[in-house]
């Protein structure tokens, strides 16, 4: 059973900065997929790296301001943040997949999720 534990989320201004974590043990093989809830909204997929990190994806939304990278020597992916505005205001999740690269934009492949870390963007 795979356990995910993100952390990192905060409050910041618009403009400002922040990185996400996801750690977990024996998570090599996944592929690794940041996902974000806001209220009254579906859950959306931001950006997604293989399993030897070597392929990377972004959601136009955050192309261009967010960085996604994993350590495999720590167990851990992270989510660099730069640019942030108040729309990326949400819950952010990490999963964990093991159906490989071309499904990674899809929720019900994930096979194990994290317990969510909120991101406040406001002034």
């Amino acid at each position: 059973q795979l356990q995910l534990v993100e952390s990192g989320g905060g409050l910041v201004q618009p403009g400002g900065s922040l990185r996400l974590s996801c750690a977990a043990s024996g998570f090599t093989r996944y592929v690794i997929g940041w996902f974000r809830q806001a209220p009254g909204k579906e859950r959306e997929g931001v950006s997604c790296i293989s399993s030897r990190g070597g392929l990377t994806n972004y959601a136009d939304s955050v192309k261009g301001r967010f960085t996604i990278s994993r350590d495999s020597a720590k167990n851990t992916v992270y989510l660099q943040m730069n640019s942030l505005r108040p729309e990326d205001t949400a819950v952010y999740y990490c999963a964990a997949s093991s159906m490989g690269w071309s499904t990674r934009w899809q929720n019900q492949v994930y096979n194990y999720w994290g317990q969510g870390t909120q991101v406040t963007v406001s002034s």
